[in-house]
């Protein structure tokens, strides 16, 4: 079992605690009643979607490329795109 599949069977504490021991933050940015901070971790992209209203995580997840996000995300770094 590789370390990504590892990680998408982990619990929402455990994602946290192996994204900040393991992970590096890129940017955070606003989406509808989200705080979405995109950390990379091994090679992939994770978003973690904090309800701050709820003052809670929601959840934790890998980017879909295909996502409406990613304009917002762009807008702030370059993310490379896949097959280029």
């Amino acid at each position: 079992m590789t370390t990504l599949s590892k990680f998408k069977s982990l619990s929402i504490n455990s994602k946290v605690r192996a994204l900040y021991e393991n992970g590096t933050f890129v940017v955070a940015i606003r989406y509808y009643g989200y705080k979405i901070n995109l950390y990379l971790f091994e090679g992939e992209y994770v978003e973690v979607f904090y309800n701050h209203k709820l003052d809670y995580i929601e959840k934790i997840e890998f980017m879909d490329r295909n996502s409406s996000r990613m304009k917002f995300y762009l807008d702030q770094i370059r993310i490379p795109q896949q097959g280029a």
